[in-house]
């Protein structure tokens, strides 16, 4: 199974569309979005193209594919608009031998971790900077920001596929893989 993973749109139906079409070139069978989806927040400027009513329907079109946890942006209006769930706070899949804890990253993050076993990964957006870090007993991973990249980074998203994660801008390229 492919999975393309991305955080972190704020409303921008600009890189939304973007994000789409590589999600469709990709071929991946499932959309994993960590949170974030309709609104800039109150410290972010407003992201090229937003546009947050063409983001619902962008989005409820790929209903069927769209796995989500909650920003901290997200609320219970954004429920209402959007055809798939967005409040959960965290989801768990397990790889075999390792948990990926996926979240967005403003309750659980390196600082406050979830339960984890050694070995799991923590997975989550919300700094819109994309990371790799080995710790002694978990891999923290971040796919970076859609649409508000920070600290010189992209715009762009990550997949996984056969125990690679691999991150992305929204071109295609490869800009960095970590394989379990």
């Amino acid at each position: 199974m492919k999975w393309f993973i991305a955080s972190d749109i704020h409303g921008s139906a600009y890189y939304c569309e973007k994000l789409l079409n590589r999600y469709e070139k990709e071929g991946a069978d499932r959309l994993i979005l960590l949170g974030d989806l309709l609104y800039h927040g109150p410290r972010n400027d407003l992201p090229e193209g937003y546009a947050p009513k063409k983001v619902i329907e962008l989005l409820n079109a790929k209903k069927e594919d769209i796995l989500c946890v909650r920003g901290n942006c997200e609320a219970e209006v954004d429920q209402m608009v959007l055809s798939f769930p967005v409040l959960a706070d965290y989801a768990l899949f397990d790889l075999g031998k390792n948990t990926l804890f996926l979240t967005h990253g403003h309750l659980f993050h390196e600082g406050n971790l979830p339960p984890m076993k050694k070995g799991d990964i923590l997975l989550h957006g919300h700094t819109h900077v994309p990371k790799c870090v080995e710790h002694e007993d978990y891999v923290y991973m971040n796919p970076g920001s859609v649409s508000i990249p920070k600290e010189n980074s992209w715009h762009g998203y990550m997949v996984l596929e056969n125990g690679e994660f691999i991150w992305k801008d929204l071109d295609g390229a490869e800009k960095m893989r970590y394989s379990l």
